[in-house]
């Protein structure tokens, strides 16, 4: 989710005018019997994997003026007042109703800092159940983050951490979830970091296992962006309990004054994290005139992750500018459609 800071530069025709943004199709070749054979079979091709939907993607919408703090303030307040930050025109509790309603996702994907004031209420994680339970909806995990770093060096700090998290465990238990989604970061050299975050996830993800949850952990900045080193943690941790979510573009290991610095390979990295994988970000920006992401080839991520024999969820997180939430879920949705049934 911090590739979300950065501003999407590419601009690209409307949304959500069919043939415009996914088309690219000649009218006249459209109309010959190969092309509309190959049409139906590639609508009538079953998904490898199902789709659910991330909630940042509806992060604006949300949150509203309160994303205009600077990020230093917007820490503050989450830790003081994080209802007050959520001023948006779509109520956090109405997320599975959105993402079934309004894009045909019936699996979600929660994020804890629209639900900050809530960890240890355990009657409206209930709630929260019936409610998707009479929509139809599937609860998968629940994305954790601002709870102190499980990789610090400092073992006080790191124990903390792990605690912190509980609360998100025993809410994602009462949801039906199947993991929490956890950063691996840290400050210190590769291997101490590395050191500490076998620690503090090998901790917290007992406490999963006594629960029956995952904890899985994001390529999401630092060393946790380093497939080599993140699948190196992950193997030492040596629990079925604990695994990844890897996604699609959150690989800068070190960003500089002029964006980042040191990139991962993106496609090399999911090949590193996903034998490891309980789900996938589909992380998008921007799209071209043919509905193809610009920054990712989504069809060769999910070459990848069906060469894996990877059948799970994968989630739609749109991170973009140039598009409303609306349209970029729509656009990411249509997009793994797709490239989803080669």
């Amino acid at each position: 989710m911090k590739n979300e800071r950065r501003k999407a530069i590419k601009l690209i025709g409307a949304a959500g005018t069919g043939l415009a943004l996914f088309g690219g199709m000649n009218i006249l070749n459209s109309c010959s019997p190969s092309a509309q054979k190959g049409s139906a079979e590639e609508e009538t091709a079953e998904l490898f994997f199902n789709i659910s939907l991330a909630q940042w993607s509806l992060n604006r919408s949300i949150f509203g003026k309160g994303r205009e703090l600077s990020w230093e303030d917007f820490g503050k307040r989450l830790k003081s007042d994080p209802d007050s930050l959520l001023q948006g025109n779509i109520a956090a509790v109405d997320f599975p109703l959105v993402a079934s309603r309004d894009f045909g996702i019936n699996a979600v994907e929660y994020v804890n800092t629209f639900y900050f004031s809530k960890g240890t209420d355990e009657g409206f994680w209930k709630q929260m159940k019936i409610r998707c339970d009479d929509l139809g909806v599937s609860s998968q995990l629940i994305m954790c983050d601002a709870e102190g770093s499980l990789g610090d060096l400092d073992e006080a700090a790191r124990i903390q951490s792990v605690e912190n998290h509980y609360k998100w465990i025993n809410a994602a238990k009462i949801l039906g979830c199947h993991s929490i989604r956890v950063n691996a970061a840290g400050n210190g050299t590769a291997d101490e970091v590395r050191a500490a975050a076998v620690d503090g996830l090998g901790r917290l993800t007992e406490y999963g296992a006594q629960n029956g949850i995952h904890v899985i952990v994001e390529n999401h900045g630092g060393y946790s962006s380093d497939g080599k080193w993140l699948s190196n943690v992950i193997s030492q941790v040596s629990s079925e309990y604990c695994g990844t979510l890897p996604d699609f573009g959150n690989f800068c290991i070190e960003r500089g004054a002029d964006g980042c610095a040191n990139e991962y390979d993106r496609y090399q990295g999911v090949k590193d994290l996903i034998p490891f994988a309980q789900g996938l970000s589909a992380k998008a920006h921007d799209f071209d005139a043919e509905g193809n992401e610009t920054h990712t080839d989504f069809a060769k991520m999910m070459q990848i992750a069906k060469d894996a024999g990877f059948t799970g969820y994968i989630g739609v997180e749109y991170e973009g500018d140039v598009l409303s939430e609306a349209d970029g879920i729509k656009a990411t949705k249509a997009l793994l459609e797709k490239v989803g049934r080669v």
